[in-house]
C-alpha cells in the first residue's frame, strides 16, 4: 500500500435515537464541515466525495453534499448494508492511492425508523435469498424475532453449544460496551448496565436479549482523506495513515453446509484481517485498540477470534479475564460500540474511523488508550461485505 492514505481530517455527529434525531443531510452537512475543518481544508479543493447510506432514495449524497458547497465534483452513491460507511471509506482510500486524485471526502449517514431492520421490497428477489436458505436449513423461520437477530443470535448458539459458552460471558460484552461509552458524549447509551440487568431484558434469539443487540440510531460522520504530497503543500500535518485496507465478500465455503457463523461473515473478517496484516507487516500483537463490528454481542465474540486478537474457542476466556478491555492486551470499542455508541447503517464505518484517528492522535480524553501506534477497524455488512482497515501513527 506505501503509506500514502492520510487521514487528514475527521468529523461527527452525536448519535441520537430515531425519536430525537435530524433530517439526514442536516446531520450530514454538520459531519462534513467539522472534518472539512478538522483538516484545514476548503470544500473548493475536494476532488471527489463518496455519500453512504442504505435508507434514502437515489442521490441523497447530492442531496447532502450540495449543503456544503455546488463545485460539480463526482459524487458516488454508496449503499453496502452495514459495511456501507466503511465501503465509502475503502472507495475514497483507492481514489487517493491510485494518484487519480489528491484529496476526498467520504461521509457516512443515516436517518434511521424506530424498531428493527425490515426489507423494504417485497416484490422481488430478496439479496438475502440465498442466506435465507441456509439458516432455514440450519435452524428453521422465527417469525417473531428480527431478521438479523436471527443471523447473529443463531451465529451465537452455534458457537456456544460447540464451546460450552456461559449466557453470561455475551452480556458481559454489554457491560463492557456501556462502560466505555460513559466516557463518549457522541454515544447515544452512556447509562451502566450489570450483568443481570443484560440477562434480564427481554430475549430476543438464541442467547441474545434485547440489551444485546444495537438499537436503531440516527447520525452521520465524515473523513478527509488526502495523499502525502497534498499535504505536505498544504501545510497538513500527516499523523495519521493508513496502513493496509482490504475488502472482502462470500466465497462459496459461506454457503457450503449451515454453519451460522460462516453465514453472518466469520470466514470474510478473518481473509481481510488476513490481508491487512501481511500488507502491514503488522500482526494482531502489535494492535492495542479495535473498533469492530459488535452489532450484537455474539458478533463483538466472534470478530474477537476472527481479527486474530485471541485463538478459535478462546473468546470467553478473553472476556473472563478482561483482554478486550484497558488494561488488558486489546482495548476494543473505547468508543461503546455499536452496542452503545449505536448503529447508523451508512456513518458508522465512518464513526469507527473518527474514533481511531483520535486515539492515535491522542485526542480520545477519557477513552484514550495510551501509546497506540496502531488501530485497527472491522466493519461488516450482512448479504456480504467486510472491510477491514489498519491505521497507523506517523513518526
Amino acid at each position: 500500500m506505501g503509506g500514502r492514505v492520510v487521514v487528514a481530517g475527521v468529523g461527527m455527529v452525536d448519535f441520537t435515537t430515531p425519536k430525537a434525531g435530524e433530517r439526514y443531510e442536516v446531520m450530514a452537512e454538520r459531519a462534513m464541515r467539522a472534518a472539512l475543518a478538522d483538516a484545514g481544508v476548503d470544500y473548493s479543493a475536494i476532488q471527489q466525495a463518496f455519500a453512504g447510506y442504505v435508507y434514502g432514495d437515489s442521490t441523497c449524497g447530492q442531496a447532502a453534499l450540495y449543503r456544503v458547497g455546488l463545485t460539480g465534483i463526482p459524487i458516488v452513491n454508496v449503499s453496502n448494508n452495514c459495511a456501507t460507511g466503511s465501503t465509502a471509506l475503502w472507495l475514497a482510500r483507492q481514489a487517493v492511492e491510485s494518484g487519480a486524485v489528491d484529496v476526498v471526502l467520504a461521509v457516512g449517514f443515516e436517518q434511521m425508523r424506530r424498531g428493527a431492520l425490515v426489507e423494504h421490497w417485497q416484490d422481488r428477489t430478496s439479496p438475502f435469498s440465498r442466506f435465507d436458505a441456509i439458516r432455514e436449513a440450519a435452524q428453521g423461520i422465527d417469525d417473531a424475532a428480527p431478521l438479523a437477530a436471527q443471523f447473529f443470535g443463531g451465529a451465537g448458539r452455534e458457537y456456544a453449544e460447540e464451546y460450552g459458552t456461559d449466557p453470561a460471558t455475551f452480556a458481559a460484552i454489554a457491560v463492557k460496551a456501556r462502560r466505555h461509552a460513559a466516557h463518549n458524549p457522541r454515544a447515544v447509551f452512556r447509562a451502566p448496565l450489570t450483568v443481570e440487568e443484560v440477562l434480564a431484558s427481554p430475549p430476543i434469539y438464541g442467547p441474545l436479549t434485547r440489551l444485546q443487540c444495537c438499537p436503531p440510531t440516527s447520525g452521520a460522520a465524515a473523513a478527509i482523506l488526502a495523499s502525502e504530497d497534498f499535504c505536505r503543500h498544504n501545510g497538513i500535518e500527516p499523523v495519521v495513515r493508513i496502513a493496509a485496507q482490504a475488502f472482502t465478500t462470500d466465497q462459496s465455503g459461506s454457503f457450503a453446509g449451515t454453519s451460522m457463523r460462516k453465514l453472518v461473515g466469520y470466514d470474510l473478517a478473518v481473509a481481510a484481517a488476513r490481508r491487512v496484516y501481511e500488507q502491514a507487516g503488522v500482526g494482531p500483537e502489535d494492535v492495542p485498540v479495535v473498533e469492530l463490528h459488535d452489532c450484537f454481542t455474539t458478533n463483538e465474540l466472534l470478530s474477537y477470534e476472527a481479527l486474530g486478537l485471541t485463538p478459535e474457542g478462546t473468546g470467553e476466556r478473553f472476556v473472563a479475564d478482561g483482554d478486550n478491555t484497558y488494561g488488558g492486551k486489546v482495548v476494543t470499542n473505547p468508543s461503546g460500540g455499536l452496542l452503545a455508541k449505536g448503529h447508523p447503517l451508512g456513518a458508522t464505518g465512518l464513526a469507527q474511523c473518527a474514533e481511531l484517528t483520535w486515539q492515535l492522535r491522542g485526542q480520545a480524553g477519557a477513552r484514550q488508550v495510551e501509546g497506540s501506534r496502531h488501530a485497527l477497524q472491522h466493519n461488516l455488512g450482512l448479504g456480504g461485505a467486510c472491510v477491514v482497515t489498519l491505521y497507523e501513527k506517523v513518526g
